[in-house]
Formats: structure tokens, sequence, C-alpha cells
């Protein structure tokens, strides 16, 4: 089963204004490239081939940037009018991406961990795969869902922001998920109404214990929505720390 990725690239950007009155804050500039080429190059590399971009009213900006893609590509482009929460912005994309494997991937995160392995799993395995979360050890994790472990070192549940967290494995926003994807974001709308995050999702799967983590260990990291962050990973790509190239050299 073929697996698709849905980059989300939507809402105000308001820790980035004023920059972000001007554009979307996936084309502000990481030293020499934009943002998002990082988010593309990350996807491109695990040979993810149909990807959907969701995003506001700089879409047209994202649009001209990275065009139709390659000859072996499909792009496609979805406009959030309004942002109205995560599952409403991913929901413009379902048509697009129904009976199909997704990699769902927030576009402030760039990475350096390579996603070839896991695309190659999802794509190659005949019974449902699960979910994969991605995390990152984080000395301050409050800011960020958080997994909870049990003593064997398996994920149990994930914690929203939590006041004292249960471990310093931060989620961030990059996930994979099979075909029952959009069977339980259904489900979790159901149940949490305006309070829903993407945990709930992912939640799902713990409880049938068909989600696993993926550590990023001593590969990078960075979000880059605020000032200080987009600052930090510029001076990244300047060292030559982060790429932004689609394949492999």
């Amino acid at each position: 089963m073929e697996t698709k990725a849905i980059l989300v690239a939507g809402g105000h950007g308001s820790r980035l204004y004023p920059f972000t009155k001007y554009t979307q804050k996936t084309l502000l500039p990481l030293y020499n490239r934009p943002v998002i080429d990082f988010a593309l190059g990350t996807i491109r590399r695990a040979g993810i081939k149909d990807i959907t971009i969701i995003s506001n009213s700089f879409i047209g900006q994202i649009a001209s940037h990275v065009g139709s893609g390659f000859d072996d590509e499909q792009i496609n482009y979805v406009l959030e009018e309004e942002p109205q929460g995560v599952s409403y912005a991913l929901n413009l994309a379902r048509s697009l991406n129904q009976d199909c494997r997704l990699l769902v991937y927030f576009s402030d995160n760039i990475t350096t961990i390579e996603l070839g392995d896991e695309v190659q799993r999802f794509n190659s395995t005949e019974s449902e795969p699960g979910c994969v979360l991605l995390a990152r050890e984080e000395p301050n994790p409050e800011a960020f869902g958080v997994a909870v472990l049990d003593e064997a070192g398996n994920v149990i549940d994930v914690v929203e922001k939590p006041t004292h967290p249960p471990s310093n494995l931060a989620i961030g926003g990059i996930y994979f998920f099979d075909e029952r994807f959009w069977n339980f974001l259904d489900i979790a709308e159901q149940q949490k109404g305006n309070d829903f995050s993407i945990s709930d999702v992912t939640r799902m799967y713990i409880q049938l214990g068909q989600a696993r983590l993926l550590t990023v260990g001593e590969e990078t990291w960075v979000d880059c929505g605020t000032p200080e962050s987009l600052f930090k990973a510029g001076t990244m790509v300047k060292d030559g720390k982060l790429n932004p190239q689609p394949y492999r050299k």
C-alpha cells in the first residue's frame, strides 16, 4: 500500500510575527533556503511521491516556489481559508489521501533523521502497521506532547503540555499512520470536539498496542516556529548540518 504525505503549513505563525504578516512561515529563510525546502527534502528522500500541502492565504506563494514537483511526483495544494484547528486542516486533505498510509508532517519541524526505512516498511507491510511517533529528548518538554513509558520502555500514553512531564521524550510534529487514520480521527473528533489534538488519534493506536516511538537520538530535530529556533536552524544550515536536497548525496 502506498504511503502518501500531508505537509501541514497553515496557521497564523503568530510566534514569528511581523514576518508572517507578509508570507507563510515555511517560506521564511533558513540561511539560503526557505524552511519548506528542508521539510520537503526529508519527505522526498524517504521516497514519497504523492504530497499534499495544506496552507493559508499564502498558499499561492508556496505553489509558486514548489511548483508541480518533479516529473515522478504528484503535488496537491489545499487552501485553509481560516485556521480552525488541526482536525479541520487535515480533513481538507482527506479526499486526496483516502485508502493509503500517511506521513503527517507539520512543517515547522526540521530534522536530519532519514525516514526511508519507515516508508518502505509501511509500503510493504500487508497487515496494518499501526503508527510511529517521532520523539526527541527535550530538556524542557512541557511545551510538547510527552511520551509516557512503561518499565520496558514502551509508549503507553501521550500527555499534552504537562506541568510535570512523565519523561523527557517530546513527541514532535512528524507521524506515520496506517489506513485506519481517518476513522480514528472521526472518533476522536466526536469525543473531543474543540479540544481535539493529534495525540487523541495516536492514543487510540497506543491503546491497541500498535504504536511505537522512533527516537531521533543523536540526530537533529529543530522546531522552527520561533525567531530563536529559526536563527539556530539557519546557523546549522550555514554549517552544513541540515540538508534540503530531495535525494541523498
